[in-house]
């Protein structure tokens, strides 16, 4: 499976592109997408300030950003330092997405990411952050930021120095974390112990939904979730576009605290058929969808390259 449909809805809105020329931006009940275009002369800091020139940015409830020019090869961080540059013109920016490419643009693993410490600094208010790709990501150490709710980092391999910078961030608002694990192959050179630092220094009381998604550890990570005691306050667990197989879902289903879950996305899983019907009758939201096959005793996850 690749990324191959831009993203249609984020922050509860509809996704709506915005070119230079367009009419201006007047509509607050959308998100809107910027995103290079190759077929002219526009830089996205060009289009940044384009769109900001046109719109009433202090009516901007949620930015988008596509593919920034050279994504693969040069980070976005002139993008972000002008919009950090011009938080004060944003006052009702809540959620921000930088990195909706599909495989056609670049591929995920490929996408060269940015440090981030500025942005969370220049955005208290921010709700939602959501970053495709991990190469060259950077997350501020000790990061603290009250205001946060959902935190998605999608990616072929999830860097152990992002993980670490994760287990010394304080985010006391945060009620859905997801992260994409990914193999070692494309920048997964942690451990469970590290994915568990991480998780226990995010997991609030307010934390509702866990999604740790596209993972070559998934089975490891199934173990550990299913011992825990939190895991009973989540309403959705997700464990989806990894390598799952019976030892984890077993473990799972051995588990009071995943039955009472409303929702446990399993979806592209490793696990036979008789434990797949054994999770159905134990676990009404269980999502059994993708199943795959070992391919001469190999697992792959969905989401690499």
């Amino acid at each position: 499976m690749t990324i191959s449909q831009a993203t249609e809805t984020f922050f509860g809105k509809p996704i709506r592109h915005w070119s230079p020329g367009d009419p201006a931006p007047a509509d607050a009940g959308v998100a809107w997408r910027l995103a290079f275009d190759h077929d002219d002369d526009t830089s996205m800091v060009e289009r940044l300030e384009q769109f900001l020139q046109a719109a009433d940015p202090a009516g901007v409830t949620a930015l988008v950003f596509g593919d920034w020019e050279d994504s693969y090869d040069a980070p976005p961080e002139a993008v972000l330092d002008l919009l950090c540059r011009r938080a004060a013109d944003l006052p009702a920016l809540r959620a921000l997405f930088v990195g909706d490419m599909t495989y056609e643009e670049c591929e995920i693993s490929w996408i060269k990411q940015a440090d981030y410490t500025w942005v969370l600094e220049a955005f208290p208010a921010l709700q939602v952050l959501r970053i495709r790709g991990s190469d060259g990501l950077v997350l501020p150490a000790d990061a603290a930021h009250a205001q946060l709710r959902e935190l998605v980092i999608e990616c072929g391999g999830l860097p152990k120095s992002v993980l670490e910078r994760l287990a010394g961030a304080r985010l006391p608002a945060l009620e859905r974390l997801e992260l994409w694990l990914g193999t070692d192959e494309y920048g997964f050179d942690g451990d469970l112990d590290d994915v568990r630092a991480a998780v226990d220094a995010l997991r609030s009381p307010r934390l509702r939904e866990l999604a740790l998604r596209d993972a070559e550890i998934a089975d490891e990570v199934a173990a550990w979730l299913a011992g825990e005691d939190w895991v009973a306050q989540l309403s959705v667990l997700d464990l989806s576009l990894g390598t799952l197989g019976d030892a984890g879902a077993q473990a799972l289903l051995a588990s009071p605290r995943v039955r009472g879950l409303a929702r446990l996305d399993l979806s592209h899983h490793y696990v036979s058929e008789p434990v797949q019907a054994a999770l159905r009758a134990a676990i009404p939201g269980v999502v059994l969808d993708d199943p795959q096959e070992d391919d001469d005793g190999d697992r792959y996850v969905a989401v690499g390259e």
